[in-house]
């Protein structure tokens, strides 16, 4: 099953999204502007290989639901996180979101 809602997040509107796999949910929250997910995001994949798009994405580890997601620490960050919106590894999930809204 596909879940799409949206979600407040201090004032500022986001689509949480979950997936339900077999033995595991895909989880993701969005804007416009980029995105925050579970440990499934290879973002390796994203600041190496598709570089050039300057995908603005992090991922969070052991999370199983979206407020999981928003107060997990973000294990990964894309480098146009980091660069264009000071994304941190560490920084949690909805302070993230907050600087893309």
């Amino acid at each position: 099953m596909i879940t799409i809602n949206p979600l407040e997040v201090e004032g500022i509107m986001f689509t949480a999204i979950k997936v339900e796999l077999p033995k595991t949910n895909l989880l993701m929250i969005t804007n416009e502007i980029g995105y925050i997910m579970c440990g499934a995001l290879d973002v390796d994949l994203l600041s190496e290989k598709l570089k050039d798009r300057q995908v603005i994405a992090a991922r969070a580890v052991g999370v199983r639901t979206i407020d999981d997601l928003l107060n997990a620490p973000l294990e990964k960050i894309t480098e146009a996180s980091k660069e264009q919106f000071g994304w941190e590894v560490g920084m949690i999930g909805k302070e993230a979101l907050k600087r893309i809204s």
